[in-house]
């Protein structure tokens, strides 16, 4: 994947700490750009086989979505302007893309791929401007079709869908108790207690995970050029909103996808989106000075 967009703020090793008497099993690795970690609730044999699944799911998911890997379908259809018959869920990941486009009012816009390159690079982002527009954008289970010159970057919503492909792999096996984190964290079956962490002010707050995800932006915690936020605002100017936002819901590709587009909205643009979006997302955010926001 893409080198991370964001700085990892949610602190669950030390937190996330069964309350059983046999340890849990553990794996950690590296994927998606981020490290990532599987904690199971599971006899050891039954565990290593479903870790092998998720390690299989993982290369795959690689194959799709890097920008990183020249040959990944995503390299392939930013290098072509289109992607013949896609994977399925590479499909599937862009449909999702279009329903969190539309539920943030364009806020979350993964065509942002020309502006970001460009703004890494110092370079003046006007002439790319013209690029950045979901509606160019089209799709069918058999093709997957560009704008002229447009690039896409799956970089702020693919980890939280990976993290609910590798929750279902781990159910599918048998496993109930479970806390998947591949960039984000989705926790099933018990509850599992993890800490929210902002880059400036550390630790501001612990949430218990039952059967639900939960997704994390810092938008200052990497710069760009002229320190220029990762997490760039296609509405304007402006520096972000919020330190870090945190968002959880019944889904992690939900999560992710608001906690990207959040950085740069105000708590009553929040209030609305979350109102309005399934999944019964809810929202940590944290101001530049500390202050906490729940919505």
């Amino acid at each position: 994947m893409i080198s991370r967009r964001r700085f990892l703020t949610i602190s669950a090793a030390a937190l996330a700490t069964p309350a059983m008497a046999s340890a849990p099993v553990k794996w950690q690795g590296v994927a998606m750009g981020a490290e990532v970690s599987l904690t199971l609730d599971a006899p050891p044999e039954i565990a290593k086989t479903a870790i092998a699944q998720v390690r299989q799911l993982l290369v795959e998911c690689e194959s799709l979505f890097s920008l990183y890997d020249p040959f990944s379908a995503l390299s392939q259809l930013n290098k072509d302007g289109v992607l013949q018959r896609p994977d399925p869920k590479f499909h599937q990941l862009i449909t999702r893309c279009d329903r969190m486009h539309r539920a943030t009012n364009g806020r979350f816009d993964p065509t942002v791929q020309p502006l970001w390159s460009a703004l890494a690079q110092g370079h003046d982002p006007y002439p790319v401007q013209h690029l950045i527009g979901w509606e160019q954008v089209t799709f069918t289970p058999d093709c997957i079709t560009l704008g002229a010159g447009q690039a896409l970057t799956l970089n702020g919503i693919a980890q939280g869908f990976v993290t609910d492909l590798a929750t279902q792999v781990l159910v599918d096996a048998g496993l109930t108790d479970v806390l998947v984190n591949i960039g984000e964290f989705r926790g099933n079956g018990r509850n599992w207690t993890l800490g929210v962490s902002d880059p400036e002010h550390g630790l501001v707050q612990t949430r218990m995970l039952r059967n639900r995800a939960i997704a994390t932006s810092s938008p200052t915690a990497m710069t760009l050029a002229d320190g220029q936020p990762h997490i760039v605002n296609l509405q304007g100017a402006g520096q972000p909103l919020w330190s870090t936002v945190s968002v959880e819901a019944d889904e992690a590709v939900t999560a992710d996808a608001l906690s990207t587009a959040f950085c740069y909205a105000d708590a009553y643009e929040i209030a609305a989106t979350l109102r309005a979006t399934d999944g019964a997302p809810t929202a940590i955010c944290v101001g530049h000075n500390g202050s906490i926001t729940e919505l």
